[in-house]
This record gives structure tokens, sequence and C-alpha cells, in this order.
């Protein structure tokens, strides 16, 4: 599909969307990270560590391979401050009320962050004017790699890799349907919040349902 005949966000008031959307991924992708450092009781600084992977790793890797300079969030500090301050009120309110994170618990900012992360991935590679292929990888890398990292560095086998249930192949054909609805005439407004809604959605649902990606005989 010819990446002329595609229209993504207006720099007018698109990088402003694109902003927010980010802002709001990585938030939610922060608490991910938040909630599995707090179910491994790792002290405030491997909280802040593993949100901080699981927040900036996708979008960090996205750039380095646009070539991207400086990071997103070296170019938004206020990403980073509000990071910090998401781990400390989540410590401090996890402690007082002396709850236990649950794997579950992480499923819902999760699979938003992989949602919101897909759309604006894939979006910021189509405005570079990348082939849509490239852009869809994009959008998949910015979305997953995160989690991967979070994953790693709490000494498990990354979600996106080993429990069977489809998520990084929902990010890829969430960013194909960007793409479509795009080649469809869609205001990219409005193909940005459908691709993030039904990427979610299909992750929650997936669980929700027990979808299992086929697995190994035996």
């Amino acid at each position: 599909m010819a990446t002329e005949l595609l229209t993504p966000l207006p720099p007018v008031w698109g990088h402003g969307l694109r902003v927010a959307l980010e802002v709001a991924a990585t938030l939610a992708f922060a608490l991910s990270g938040v909630i599995e450092a707090a179910r491994k009781r790792l002290d405030p600084v491997g909280v802040c560590v593993v949100a901080f992977a699981a927040a900036f790793g996708g979008g960090t890797l996205r750039d380095l391979l646009l070539d991207q300079r400086p990071f997103f969030w070296v170019s938004h500090l206020e990403f980073v401050w509000a990071l910090l301050g998401l781990c400390a009120l989540a410590v401090v309110f996890l402690r007082q009320r002396h709850l236990q994170p649950t794997e579950r618990a992480i499923l819902w900012p999760d699979a938003i962050g992989l949602g919101l992360f897909t759309a604006v991935g894939v979006d910021q590679a189509l405005a570079l004017g990348l082939p849509t292929l490239v852009a869809v990888m994009m959008g998949v890398i910015t979305a997953t790699f995160g989690g991967v990292l979070r994953d790693m560095l709490c000494n498990e086998i990354p979600r996106a890799l080993n429990d069977h249930r489809p998520y990084a192949a929902w990010s890829f054909l969430g960013g194909w349907g960007y793409v479509a609805a795009l080649a469809l005439g869609l205001p990219p407004w409005l193909a940005l919040g459908l691709t993030v809604l039904a990427t979610a959605a299909l992750r929650l649902v997936s669980v929700w349902r027990n979808w299992q990606l086929p697995g190994w005989r035996g």
C-alpha cells in the first residue's frame, strides 16, 4: 500500500494529540511496571527502574530504529516527572492499604498501553513517510518492547512471548487496522481512536476467553 495515499495526523494539532496519547500510554505501562515490581517485592529504586523500562523501553527502541533524536522522553521531561510521581504514589498507596498486587491486576494497564502505543507508533512512522509494513512493525515494537523489558527485569519470561494468548499479534493486527482505516478515508483522529479501542479490547477479550495461539505438542 502506497504511503502517499495515507494521511496520518496533521502536524498542526496532530502532534499535540500524539503527545497526549503517548503520555497516557507511558503512564499505563508505568503502572503495569509498578504492579509487577510490587509483586516481586522490590525496593523503591527497583520499582522506579522497572516502571521506567516498561514505560519508555518500546518508545526508545522505536526512536533508535527511526533515528529520532532526542528520544521522546528526553524532549518531554514531564513524562519522567509524571512517572516518578506515579511510582511514589503507588508505593505509598500499596503499603498503606496493605494490598497484594496480583498478576491479573497488570492486565488492564498493560492492555490499554498496548493499544495506545500501537496507534502512536504506527502514526509516527507513517508521518515520516515510511512504508506501511515498517510503520506497523514500529507500532508493534513500541507497544511490546517495554513489557518485555519489564518482565525480564522481574526475572520472568516475557508474557508477550510465552503465555500463548495473542499479544503482539493484536498489536500487529491493530496496526494494519489503522492503515486500513486511513486508506478508507476515515479522519486520522478517528482511525487512531478505533485502533486504540480495538487493540486493547481484543487483548482483554482474549485473556477473558482464554484464546490461545497454537502451542507445542507433547
